[in-house]
């Protein structure tokens, strides 16, 4: 079998001449595009795409503004990105593909089930947010909305700007200790680093999307209405969510806390949702947020199960459960 990474990229190009990186990786049956989440890229897929790709045709693409796909001196918006994907999907032949996304590439998923008319159905892997302030059970208001502000504006100042020199070199050696943390290979972390690192005319090396794009995404994934969009679908969605805390934050105490009652309030609306929407059904992955890296196997054997109700249902009705 080919490893992913020796596979050669090829490139769309995106309605407004953005040139988008993709890489297919073969297979035959049901086809399925895949989307990694907010500075990453598709070097995420590597582990989970080759068990796909045993039952169905399996694509993946860098979002605009990551890894080798351009865009990242324009704006970024959760319409640009269905746009891209729509381009994908046609310039790979797979229009009826079912959308599979993790965490950033999730919430565009489920863009994509409500405004592409040929998605039969999406999936979305933990991607939920930073959520509303009233979801964070048992904190006050003002306190979520005062710590939420700061890490936005910690995220904003680091958003694009070259790093340090010998940046990188840092960069690489957290990756490593999170990967001998979660039990997850190191390589795998330290390709998809590379992959999204850049040099500016400086040659000063910083890492996607760039400021213009990085921005506009963190000020899209704070604007939408991620329940709104849930209740609105009339076509099958399967929202997983990681059933394990992310490691501590070094030097932030109080992201342990917030993150424990944020998750608290999402898994109880997450709870709600698939009682009461017929077309949402919810399930656990044992695995932290980076559970497409951690749990390839049960990631693809819960992708596959839902896409086998998917395709075995009729179209305008709900997949069989179970």
């Amino acid at each position: 079998m080919t490893a992913a990474h020796d596979i050669e990229d090829i490139r769309v190009v995106a309605p407004d001449g953005v040139e988008i990186a993709v890489r297919d990786h073969g297979g035959a049956g049901m086809p399925l595009l895949l989307l990694h989440g907010a500075g990453r890229n598709l070097v995420d897929w590597e582990l989970v795409a080759p068990l796909l790709a045993a039952g169905h045709r399996v694509v993946a693409m860098d979002l605009r503004g990551h890894g080798k796909s351009g865009g990242g001196d324009g704006p970024w918006t959760f319409e640009g990105a269905v746009a891209d994907v729509a381009a994908v999907l046609e310039g790979c032949g797979i229009p009826d593909a079912v959308v599979v996304g993790h965490s950033l590439g999730g919430m565009v998923a489920a863009r994509c089930l409500e405004e592409l008319d040929r998605t039969p159905g999406a999936v979305n892997l933990d991607g939920h947010g930073m959520g509303r302030p009233e979801q964070y059970v048992g904190l006050d208001r003002g306190y979520v909305e005062q710590r939420l502000a700061e890490a936005r504006a910690f995220a904003d100042a680091a958003m694009g700007r070259p790093l340090p020199e010998g940046g990188l070199d840092g960069v690489l050696a957290y990756n490593a200790a999170m990967a001998e943390k979660l039990g997850i290979s190191r390589e795998l972390l330290e390709a998809g680093v590379r992959r999204g690192a850049a040099r500016n005319a400086e040659g000063e090396v910083y890492l996607r999307p760039e400021r213009v794009a990085g921005l506009g995404m963190q000020e899209a994934m704070a604007g939408i209405d991620l329940f709104g969009l849930y209740r609105r679908v009339r076509r099958p969605l399967l929202i997983a969510r990681a059933l394990r805390p992310n490691p501590s934050t070094p030097g932030m105490p109080w992201v342990d806390e917030l993150m424990a009652a944020y998750v608290k309030g999402l898994h109880a609306e997450l709870d709600e949702l698939a009682r009461s929407e017929a077309w949402v059904e919810v399930a656990g992955v044992d695995a932290t947020h980076a559970m497409v890296l951690e749990r390839p196997r049960e990631v693809a054997d819960l992708v596959a199960d839902f896409v086998r109700r998917v395709g075995a249902g009729e179209r305008g009705a709900p997949p069989q459960r179970g």
